[in-house]
């Protein structure tokens, strides 16, 4: 040992290396772990540590480069130093072994392992305040920084590496449904459900939840003056479909807050209430919801007819259906809200046959397939690929359906049970 440098000296400035060493390897990992959506609004909220963060993480090469170079530095003063005190004590033989083997342990622990690990659990208690640091050290070394990139960059290439900028943080369909399973309690379950079905909202088409054909109730002109009063009078719909003789003939749509200027008219006539209709909006009937739900936006409408690729109508789409479809419907009672589904006393369910798989699913927590059929009548004759010519049973997955009623080649009754439920419901 020199007499020139004190052993105490040494030593202390071998405890500041190994110190600097595990803040270049937290910083490291910290950077690369630290959640970047959560950085970008911090970010966009005014932080500066989090804006000087971003800025590092445009270039990831050149971060990782003044943190590497920081570190082996670092590394290798202190080997050195290790080396010339172990000399002192153990001699020129021995010495360097010792240094070797103490120096990596010391190092693999409070240099690499331990603040390593913390960073990676804590990364926005290193990664923001260590910005502080690195930032001008970047500026500092920029030279050598360039010249290490300069050379790893062009072996990069040859490994078809072609673009250094880190590439913008964007999430797939897929990947944002899982960070909203994963947000926990961060997100309450009902906005969960909201979210999710919004995404899912490209999956389903105003087929899968328009009211069908023979479930549209409207005003037909064939029926006499009185007839149509008394339906309009007695209407629980806001807007009704005007059309004549075939429900494929529609004429318009009449909102009921309009009936008011002609049912006080002496002269009152089919006409006038033709007259106050508005012309009917037609949907194909493959329009994703998401699509639909901006053409409402910028049609100005609140309901739809829905047609198929013949023109034929095949039901009627409203706003209010796409909305349910994300918040759920507006009623939790379940008899008034599904009307086709009727409990049992035995844990099982007599469902109507006309009753749609999705809300069947929905209603009851079921998993019945929805990429063929849209009714349980129609998932059916499906799955027996004949029309029955009398009652039968069969079973779809876990759930169980007992044909109860057919008429006019329509199973319009259907006793549904999941495996195991009915049993334990009567016991």
């Amino acid at each position: 040992m020199s007499d020139d440098i004190p052993l105490g000296l040494m030593l202390g400035l071998l405890f500041v290396l190994v110190c600097l060493s595990a803040f270049f390897s937290s910083s490291e990992t910290g950077m690369m772990s630290i959640n970047r959506y959560r950085l970008n609004h911090q970010a966009n909220s005014g932080s500066r540590s989090a804006k000087r963060v971003v800025e590092l993480l445009k270039r990831p090469d050149r971060l990782l480069g003044v943190i590497l170079i920081g570190n082996n530095l670092v590394n290798n003063l202190a080997a050195s130093i290790a080396t010339i005190v172990a000399i002192h004590f153990f001699g020129d033989v021995s010495g360097p072994a010792i240094a070797t083997l103490v120096l990596t342990i010391v190092v693999l622990i409070f240099g690499e392992v331990t603040p390593k690990t913390y960073a990676a659990i804590k990364p926005e208690r290193i990664a923001l305040p260590s910005s502080m640091v690195l930032s001008p050290l970047l500026r500092l070394f920029y030279p050598l920084v360039w010249m290490v990139n300069a050379i790893s960059n062009n072996l990069l290439r040859l490994l078809g590496v072609r673009h250094l900028e880190a590439g913008k943080d964007s999430l797939t369909r897929d990947e944002l449904r899982s960070v909203v399973h994963e947000a926990g309690s961060l997100i309450p379950t009902r906005h969960q459900t909201m979210l999710l079905s919004i995404l899912d909202l490209e999956n389903v088409t105003v087929n899968d939840i328009m009211v069908p054909r023979h479930e549209i109730v409207g005003l037909d002109l064939d029926d006499d003056l009185e007839t149509l009063l008394a339906q309009i009078r007695q209407s629980q719909h806001n807007r009704l479909p005007i059309y004549k003789g075939d429900i494929n003939n529609i004429i318009g749509i009449l909102h009921l807050r309009n009936a008011s200027r002609f049912l006080t008219k002496p002269d009152l006539s089919k006409a006038s209430i033709v007259q106050e209709a508005r012309e009917p909006y037609f949907i194909p009937e493959s329009t994703p919801l998401h699509t639909q739900l901006l053409n409402f936006q910028q049609q100005k409408r609140r309901i739809g007819i829905v047609v198929d690729e013949y023109g034929d109508v095949e039901g009627l789409a409203t706003l209010e259906d796409i909305l349910e479809e994300i918040v759920g419907e507006f009623t939790t009672d379940v008899a008034g809200t599904y009307r086709d589904i009727h409990p049992q006393t035995d844990g099982g369910y007599v469902i109507e046959g006309t009753a749609n798989i999705r809300e069947l699913n929905k209603a009851l927590g079921w998993q019945l397939p929805t990429d063929g059929p849209k009714t349980l009548n129609g998932l059916i004759l499906e799955h027996l690929e004949a029309f029955p010519e009398a009652q039968a049973c069969l079973q779809i997955g876990p759930t169980r359906l007992e044909i109860l009623d057919i008429k006019d080649n329509l199973i319009t009754s259907v006793r549904c049970w999941q495996q195991g439920v009915r049993r334990r419901a009567a016991e």
